[in-house]
């Protein structure tokens, strides 16, 4: 079963003040354990130290208590930082680095995060910008760890781990991601669940004891080999289990008949749907546009179109490479290190919306200034104006990272608001959408 434990000591590590912690079974004896520690003044070096029972029923190797020694231990030797539990929205300008694997992300996606998975960093660090803030996440925080000290070894300097993953992310905003009736608990008051009309199930997964995100992830294996309508009966003592499951099968058009909790582990029944069903259920109203053009009429249209999108409360993802860039770019020239060929590419290529000429009928400027001023004249919003309101209807602008280094386009010089992201992180949204256009 999950434990959290909250550790609070000296900037020294010498001593400890205090402890916190949730769970279920044995957590008084961690708490025991640490209040004795405190009592007899130890310090965060004791803890990592400490001989304590062991066997596999009850503990680790390693137990909780020495785990949150050597974590402490990390922190003071700047092996890595963590962020506040509110660090997503009091840091909207910091690049949210998801590393889970795609079948978690069915059960749950972190908003605006990019997402590659742990074992494909190391070969996709280009995609990501050293210079920006990156807040990194797992479901508990293992891999991010892992995931933290590689970003470090690279060349990334402000990067900071998430406490907890997005297990304890979904526990500090359930406000925002309200459970589904399909993902309660569903149980009667004697405990067991109505079986009437359930079918059988074809196989049972022993899932128990096995931490997240293994309960799902083994679930989604399994069930690759199952024959369509078949039901799997599925344990876990995971209590995310029933959350993920209701989540994982409604995104992937497989159907949760029940949900009980029985003892200490949690049962659910899954129907594997058919192919026809998985369709139907990732049909989305999402709309992506990759703006290939620098040409103002055609990045009109794209804002046009995305505005009109974002109005009707669709999400809206923007994605901007090579010439299209050059709408992002700040009108001011920006005191930023550059190579010859770059500053080339900067003096020749536009500098900003305002700079942008149509893609027919320029006549040397005179037919975009003519544009503008019938735009003006008959109350239609300029392309500036568009962006703006595009940005604060939650429209998500991208600017490709590939394109930006090809064309020596630097980060200080995009205007506030812009994330980068690579192509993974455009592919993510499409995915997701039903509406995909290149212009």
């Amino acid at each position: 079963m999950p434990i959290t434990l909250k550790l609070l000591f000296s900037t020294n590590g010498k001593k400890i003040f205090g402890a916190q912690i949730v769970g279920r079974d044995g957590v008084d004896k961690r708490i025991d354990t640490l209040a004795v520690a405190i009592r007899l003044g130890a310090g965060i070096h004791d803890l990592k130290n400490l001989e304590l029972a062991y066997a596999p029923p009850f503990s680790s190797a390693k137990d909780p208590v020495n785990m949150a020694g050597f974590v402490a231990e990390n922190l003071l030797t700047g092996k890595v930082a963590f962020t506040s539990w509110d660090a997503v929205e009091q840091s909207p300008e910091a690049v949210i680095l998801d590393v889970r694997e795609d079948a978690e992300l069915m059960a749950f996606s972190l908003p605006n995060a990019t997402h590659i998975p742990l074992g494909q960093l190391r070969n996709r660090l280009k995609e990501l910008d050293p210079s920006r803030k990156t807040i990194v996440f797992c479901a508990i925080g293992v891999r991010a760890y892992n995931a933290v000290r590689i970003l470090m070894h690279n060349g990334f300097h402000n990067v900071k781990l998430y406490p907890g993953g997005a297990r304890f992310y979904q526990s500090t905003h359930y406000g925002a991601d309200a459970l589904q009736p399909s993902e309660q608990i569903l149980y009667a008051d004697n405990g067991q669940m109505e079986t009437k009309n359930i079918p059988t199930s074809a196989m049972r997964l022993d899932c128990s004891g096995m931490q997240c995100p293994g309960p799902i992830m083994k679930v989604f294996e399994t069930m690759k080999e199952m024959p369509d309508g078949a039901v799997m009966e599925v344990s876990a003592s995971d209590p995310g289990f029933t959350r993920d499951i209701g989540a994982w099968c409604r995104r992937t058009g497989n159907e949760l008949m029940a949900c009980e909790l029985r003892g200490k582990d949690y049962v659910a029944l899954v129907k594997k749907g058919s192919p026809a069903s998985l369709e139907k259920k990732e049909a989305s109203e999402g709309k992506t546009i990759i703006v290939f053009s620098g040409d103002l009429d055609k990045v009109l249209a794209s804002f046009i179109i995305a505005n009109g999108a974002a109005a009707m409360g669709r999400p809206v993802t923007m994605f901007f490479t090579f010439w299209g860039l050059t709408a992002l770019r700040k009108a001011e020239k920006q005191p930023v290190p550059k190579s010859l060929v770059e500053s080339m590419f900067g003096f020749m290529l536009p500098r900003g919306s305002k700079k942008l000429k149509l893609s027919k009928m320029n006549m040397g400027g005179m037919g975009t200034a003519m544009m503008k001023k019938i735009m003006n004249d008959k109350n239609v919003d300029s392309l500036e104006t568009l962006i703006q309101k595009a940005m604060k209807s939650g429209v998500k602008i991208v600017a490709c990272t590939m394109s930006m280094d090809v064309m020596g386009i630097h980060p200080e010089e995009l205007i506030d608001g812009v994330e980068l992201g690579g192509v993974g992180a455009y592919l993510g949204d499409a995915e997701e959408s039903n509406v995909n256009l290149f212009i």
